[in-house]
């Protein structure tokens, strides 16, 4: 998740919680200048992912980009890269990326012929059903299923629903029926009991990505395979490792504490009745107020075992 889950996020993640497979980085966004921007160079430095197994994930519609992008990352090391073709965000749709690309199937054909012919390295995709219908996804799987895809990562939502309705887990079930790659299911996964129902229903798929979720309920992942929930000394002290190394590479404690706002905004579903004081978090306006809010978190509010997100 953009803005949220960065390097700094990702290796406290791991080490306090762990549970994840996979994580993917912020979308990269490579250009025809073919150079990765400092911001970018330092989420896929492999010396600041040292024991994080990272997938790199590449937003563009022009094929020399997305090659130049994963040579460069291939001599870094990586082995996969993820092309996301599921921003539903109308900045990234505009220009024909992300879900957006998804409404230019002769474009797209010939950009997946080019980057297959000559990916040096293993292809994912994430991908939505369509801009508008969920009946456009027909065509569109046909044209993945012609590609050694490593992993299908489908949000079965169109773009045009952002992140409202519900997700159509029927046609999930029947893309995931027809695909030829590996499929993995990602969309409103916020609980233990909602991901293992998820399974029971759908016995043949044992991929989930997990978003929103595990941004909410750090230990998620972990419960999943058989760990305890966090708890309240473990959950505060993550959230302080994670300000700090936020502080630090951003150069300022304002800054972090910009980005630890937005975290809370997932993370105050986890305490019982949290509306007020996630709204006080929110209103900090200097990190020595937002530290006492959180601060007020810990000590006033009732931790829970599961999300119960309103968002």
């Amino acid at each position: 998740m953009e803005g949220v889950t960065s390097l700094w996020y990702r290796r406290v993640h791991r080490r306090w919680f762990g549970g994840v497979a996979r994580y993917y980085t912020p979308f990269l966004s490579p250009t025809q200048d073919h150079v990765f921007p400092k911001r970018e160079l330092r989420e896929i430095a492999p010396a600041g992912n040292e024991g994080v197994p990272l997938v790199p994930q590449l937003l563009t519609r022009r094929g020399s980009d997305f090659l130049w992008a994963a040579n460069a990352l291939a001599d870094m090391g990586y082995e996969e890269v993820n092309l996301n073709l599921g921003c539903p965000s109308g900045t990234v749709t505009a220009k024909g990326k992300g879900a957006g690309f998804l409404a230019h199937p002769v474009e797209l054909e010939a950009f997946l012929e080019e980057i297959f012919a000559r990916c040096p390295i293993a292809v994912s995709i994430k991908t939505r059903l369509g801009i508008a219908e969920p009946e456009e996804f027909w065509p569109i799987l046909e044209l993945y299923n012609r590609f050694p895809v490593k992993e299908l990562i489908i949000h079965p939502r169109v773009q045009r629903d952002q992140y409202k309705n519900r997700p159509r887990r029927e046609v999930f079930a029947a893309a995931a029926a027809r695909s030829r790659a590996p499929v993995c299911y990602n969309g409103d996964l916020y609980t233990t009991a909602a991901v293992e129902k998820f399974w029971g229903s759908y016995p043949g798929v044992d991929r989930v990505m997990l978003g929103r979720g595990l941004v909410g309920d750090p230990a998620l992942a972990r419960k999943l395979a058989g760990g305890p929930p966090a708890s309240r000394e473990e959950l505060e002290g993550f959230l302080t490792e994670v300000y700090e190394g936020y502080t630090r590479g951003f150069g300022s404690r304002h800054s972090a504490m910009l980005r630890m706002k937005e975290l809370w905004c997932y993370l105050i579903c986890l305490f019982r009745d949290g509306e007020r004081h996630g709204k006080a978090i929110r209103k900090a306006k200097n990190p020595e107020e937002y530290e006492a809010r959180a601060a007020a978190v810990f000590r006033e509010l009732e931790l829970l075992e599961d999300l119960v997100p309103d968002w």
